[in-house]
């Protein structure tokens, strides 16, 4: 079943309350998805440093392996946040602690990369998972979450949204693609590797080789819809944008909200009856097979 939200700050005055309301939002979200839960969060990024996430087995195995790091690498930056890292290191600096990573950090997942994007996603409940993470305390532009019922595959960490399989662009998802293993097959041809079998990696995939062609978000989601079978809600984060896609049944619930100060994503209403001026937003039913982006 599953449950997405998602919020896009238009006025920079919002922005520190962007975690606050994204984890009430996602908590909204728990009887659609109990079993685990996740959220990227696109805050502020510094021009010429790279944050990769990093996620441990255990919250002491993370620390040691940043401990490792900032030895290995010397200006690595690291925030803590239970078992994940935030590492920021000097772009040029990427490919030496990926190399580090494949040698050293074998026991240790790379979550996501960009400039601003952060990602965090765990089994468990999604208010505990938001707790664990802090995310009522983060800032920023946008945020995107999702809450897991897992119904084709284990309750795992890897199974949780989102997924990023390009710097500073993630995907959560909610419905299931009956063509991702072909899909999947035709993208290593392209030279593209997937850490899991979840049809939504497939589907972040697609997305970011999509926009490596030279695609804008936009027209890649719009391509997609020819490309990927199935029934399924989209919403995406980039750098700098928050989009949304329905495929053309649109079997799944979906609402969308839009305030001078924001705009707001959730597969049921009562995921954005909270957010400020509420009352007076636009609130609509995304339209099939129609791409939604907004950008700043």
């Amino acid at each position: 079943m599953c449950g997405i939200v998602g919020l896009f700050i238009k006025d920079p005055a919002l922005e520190p309350e962007l975690g606050r309301l994204t984890a009430g939002m996602l908590e909204k979200m728990t009887e659609r998805g109990p079993d685990s839960a996740g959220f990227a969060v696109y805050g502020a990024g510094v021009e010429g440093q790279t944050k990769v996430t990093l996620r441990g087995a255990s919250a002491e195995a993370i620390k040691a392996t940043v401990a490792a790091i900032k030895k290995a690498i010397p200006g690595a930056e690291a925030a803590l946040h239970d078992n994940h890292a935030v590492v920021s290191v000097p772009t040029e600096d990427v490919a030496r602690l990926d190399a580090w990573l494949a040698e050293d950090g074998q026991d240790t997942e790379v979550v996501g990369r960009g400039t601003r994007m952060e990602i965090f996603k765990e089994v468990g409940l999604p208010a505990d998972v938001a707790e664990r993470f802090g995310l009522s305390t983060m800032s920023g532009t946008h945020a995107i979450g999702h809450t897991r019922m897992a119904t084709e595959s284990a309750v795992t960490t890897d199974g949780a949204h989102p997924y990023s399989t390009g710097k500073d662009q993630c995907l959560v998802h909610n419905g299931s693609l009956s063509n991702h293993n072909n899909v999947r097959r035709n993208l290593r041809r392209e030279g593209m590797t997937f850490e899991t079998q979840n049809d939504t990696e497939v589907a972040a995939g697609y997305l970011t080789w999509r926009m490596h062609e030279g695609l804008s978000l936009g027209d890649a989601l719009e391509v997609g819809l020819e490309d990927l079978d199935g029934f399924y809600t989209f919403v995406v984060g980039t750098e700098n944008g928050f989009g949304v896609l329905r495929d053309g049944i649109a079997c799944k619930p979906a609402v969308m909200a839009e305030t001078d100060q924001y705009v707001a994503f959730g597969s049921e209403y009562r995921v954005l009856a909270d957010l400020p001026g509420i009352g007076q937003a636009r609130v609509w039913e995304p339209e099939p097979a129609t791409v939604y982006f907004w950008e700043r």
